[in-house]
């Protein structure tokens, strides 16, 4: 399988070649934005608020769910943090070792009378992942270019006081991270060979009582996540790669201009050897690079911040200050907290649906326990790794109004040169990282994308192997082709997945409420 998909990388680079220097790239742009802007116009449409700022609508039903979510489970992001680390180190796994194994044993135990057969069949597997390995594969699709560019974009334009929205809206996004992982793993299909399917297209199914609602919903998402995986999970992701490698090596005189194909077939090579694993191998490559990006990344803020010492009781009050008096930055207070939380939003995808894919495949009997792993996602995502790239901006002066119009590609490379004025030698460092950070985030954007297209066309190896060879395929062209047009709507694709999975968490809140109870009456009885 490995040597058909290499033979089809190889018979596209003639085609990429001939495609960038006649320009057809562009062409076949230009045409498809026209043919999809609509789309795109109606998921980032956006609400004029005052007259000097627009919210995008998709951001009310994320910032609000979560809202809902946060009371709703009695503040379970921040009462339910610390039994969230135990749980990945190990703590309570004894507790997986009180069930039973057999089917008739684990029916009596989930006796919901809304579940159908499998699921209360699937309750009583163990699945294919860790908790830690679980986390780490979501954390590789969400911990990326939005932590490193959406960041500097954020402060550029809402100032400083971004960070603190930003920071909040971290917070919120755990609860939703809560409700949507522990619905895939209630929810989740195992075939007999052990292998998991799941997310919001089996609790969008399985879960709601009016069926022809829940299928349809799940039918949009399975389109919306094939789409977002081919373009902001996989094309976007090497292509800023590409472009900050070339930066690194020359920029207009580096020896890879024009060369963005030879880029592209060797990351749809490694990309490809990892994914036709599925997810154990693909947990066992994220449980390894995400630790490791994450701790370089942290390990690079800290060195600035604290070699500018000084300056950080300046730049913890420049946040607070800006997130409340913010006169003259992008358009006020309503400005600053709408770019907060929009950046937020973009990063770690709470309320979007995708991470609960991931999570499905943990092993447990306890469908809440992952849930409460996935909380820890938006808190490393934003919390964490986006506040320290927001004071590394802050203390090295990085948060001009002038750097107000960039590009995600230019943000990075103010990132990069923020990080070089403490870290001579750090751009090369922070190259490996953004290229680790984009190869993380296309092996589990394939497998969020590869469980929507077996869900609508079949499990068959099949329907399986084409849809990795086309996702493969579309790494080359991400790297080597100008298709800002496919990038802007694939994002919109990423978006739109809320819409139906959102319906679905409030709906099946009352399920995980029963779970989240049931687990941590679990616990208590182990301590009793």
């Amino acid at each position: 399988m490995n040597k058909k998909l290499l033979s089809l990388l190889l018979l596209a680079i003639p085609m990429l070649t001939s495609a960038q220097e006649k320009g057809l790239d562009q062409q076949i742009d230009e045409a498809f934005g026209n043919a999809t802007g609509w789309f795109v116009n109606f998921i980032f449409y956006q609400i004029p608020f005052t007259d000097n700022v627009s919210i995008y609508w998709v951001l009310f039903p994320l910032i609000l769910g979560a809202l809902y979510f946060t009371v709703y489970f009695n503040f379970i992001n921040f009462k339910g943090f610390f039994t969230s680390i135990n749980i990945v180190r190990g703590e309570y796994d004894d507790l997986e070792d009180r069930v039973d194994h057999n089917v008739e044993i684990a029916k009596s135990q989930f006796t919901d009378e809304e579940d159908n057969p499998d699921t209360i069949r699937i309750e009583g597997h163990s699945g294919e992942v860790s908790h830690f390995q679980a986390l780490t594969a979501a954390l590789s699709a969400t911990v990326g270019l939005g932590n490193i560019a959406g960041v500097a974009i954020a402060v550029s334009i809402g100032g400083a006081g971004a960070t603190f929205w930003m920071i909040v809206a971290g917070f919120l996004g755990m609860s939703s991270k809560f409700v949507e992982c522990t619905l895939g793993v209630k929810y989740r299909d195992i075939e007999e060979d052990g292998t998991v399917y799941g997310g919001p297209m089996y609790y969008l199914t399985k879960g709601m009582k009016n069926k022809t609602l829940g299928k349809i919903l799940a039918t949009l998402f399975a389109i919306f996540v094939i789409g977002g995986s081919f373009g902001g999970g996989n094309m976007f992701q090497v292509n800023q790669a590409f472009q900050l490698v070339q930066n690194i090596t020359g920029g207009s005189e580096s020896f890879l201009v024009g060369k963005g194909w030879l880029f592209g077939l060797v990351m749809a090579i490694l990309v490809g050897i990892v994914i036709i694993g599925g997810i154990k191998k693909i947990a066992k490559v994220t449980d390894k690079i995400v630790p490791f990006m994450v701790a370089i990344y942290v390990a690079a803020s800290l060195f600035v911040i604290f070699v500018n010492y000084d300056m950080i009781g300046d730049a913890f009050s420049q946040i607070f200050y800006g997130a409340f008096s913010p006169e003259g930055v992008a358009g006020g207070a309503v400005g600053v907290l709408v770019q907060g939380f929009r950046r937020a939003a973009f990063s770690n995808e709470a309320g979007i649906g995708s991470a609960s894919i991931a999570h499905s495949a943990v092993k447990t009997k306890y469908a809440a326990s992952e849930g409460m792993v996935a909380l820890l996602e938006p808190f490393i995502d934003t919390v964490v790794v986006c506040t320290m790239t927001a004071l590394v901006l802050i203390i090295t002066g990085n948060v001009a109004a002038e750097n107000a119009s960039l590009n995600d590609a230019q943000a990075i490379l103010l990132t990069s040169g923020a990080f070089e004025s403490a870290i001579s030698w750090f751009p090369y460092v922070l190259t490996v990282a953004v290229v680790l950070f984009a190869f993380s985030s296309m092996i589990s954007w394939s497998y969020y994308g590869f469980q929507g297209w077996v869900f609508l066309f079949g499990r068959s190896k099949k329907m399986e192997y084409t849809y990795k060879i086309i996702f493969c395929i579309f790494v080359v062209v991400g790297a080597a082709a100008s298709l800002g047009s496919v990038i802007g709507f694939s994002d919109a694709m990423v978006f739109a997945m809320m819409v139906p999975n959102m319906i679905g968490l409030i709906i099946l809140a009352p399920k995980v409420k029963g779970e989240l109870n049931k687990y941590m009456d679990a616990i208590k009885s182990r301590k009793a």
